[in-house]
């Protein structure tokens, strides 16, 4: 027994760790870290498919068997998701899954847990978690790209991810591909209802069609990376081309110090050599020293990057 009579519970007794959740499409993933970083749990459990209320559950079962299992109990939930909270009405938006839009997330998962809850968009998960221990640490300005399924990034700035007024400070897929050829032009159509997206050419699938377009047939990215055909020679000089003239577009915007890769494309080992070469002519300086780096943590970043919120 304590000062005053009060007697702490076992979940007050236990020691203090940061929790995170990545809430994808088709994945839930938990983590608990320790006050290093360290991992101390982690686990993986599908979405529930257009289940909303499902979805809850399942996160609020992971994080509790999560820390049970490290023994530990965080103050407060980071989520990492595929959307962001509308500033203004409080309610999920820009999601791919459906069954979030329109619903008020945060103070569901508040409820469900008992704790506060931290939601961010997951392209910033992935910006903050290489910020703070990956490919930017100690950067004061961190572009994290994400160039896979889709195309998005995050930007944090000394340590704290950017929201921005309207909450979409990152939205980089979703821009025109800078200084389009008239070949580019006007460019693949985009859910999004406009043409020429850079998400349309820098996405997997963007990358895949390109390959089609220009007579290699339908092949998935890793076939086109590998081959040594002239065709998919040709893609590839094509992606990394219009990579660096979108990342120069960003730098002439928020010049950062670091951008960072990731998502499946950001596996492809030659965009760390040509982009760095090509991107200058671009860039509105007489020298570009932002670098260029491969993600640290790989698709660990999201759900790291979410418990460090």
């Amino acid at each position: 027994m304590l000062a005053g009579n009060f007697i702490r519970t076992p979940t007050e007794l236990a020691p203090r760790v940061r929790t995170g959740i990545d809430l994808g499409g088709t994945k839930i993933e938990g983590i608990v870290l320790g006050d290093t970083g360290n991992e101390l749990a982690r686990r993986r459990v599908p979405t529930p498919q257009g289940d909303y209320a499902a979805t809850v559950t399942a996160i609020a079962d992971l994080v509790k068997a999560l820390e049970g299992e490290a023994g530990g109990h965080a103050d407060h939930v980071g989520v990492g998701m595929p959307g962001i909270l509308s500033s203004r009405s409080g309610l999920v938006k820009n999601a791919n899954s459906n069954c979030l839009i329109g619903k008020p997330l945060d103070s569901d998962l508040t409820t469900a847990l008992g704790r506060p809850v931290r939601l961010e968009n997951d392209a910033n998960c992935f910006a903050v978690s290489e910020a703070t221990d990956g490919a930017g640490e100690g950067a004061g300005i961190v572009f994290g790209a994400i160039l896979g399924t889709g195309v998005g990034a995050g930007i944090v700035v000394n340590g704290r991810p950017l929201r921005g007024a309207n909450a979409i400070a990152g939205e980089w897929g979703h821009n025109p591909l800078p200084w389009p050829t008239d070949a580019e032009r006007p460019g693949p159509a985009c859910y999004c209802g406009r043409c020429g997206c850079i998400e349309t050419f820098l996405s997997g699938s963007g990358l895949s069609a390109d390959h089609a377009r220009h007579g290699g047939g339908a092949l998935a990215v890793p076939d086109i990376v590998l081959s040594s055909d002239e065709t998919a020679r040709q893609t590839l000089d094509r992606y990394v081309e219009r990579l660096a003239r979108a990342l120069s577009h960003v730098i002439n915007i928020i010049d950062p110090d670091v951008v960072v890769l990731g998502g499946g494309l950001s596996n492809i080992d030659r965009l760390y050599e040509d982009i760095p070469r090509l991107w200058g002519q671009w860039i509105f300086s007489d020298a570009v020293d932002t670098a260029l780096r491969r993600n640290v943590h790989g698709d660990s970043s999201g759900v790291r990057g979410a418990a460090w919120l």
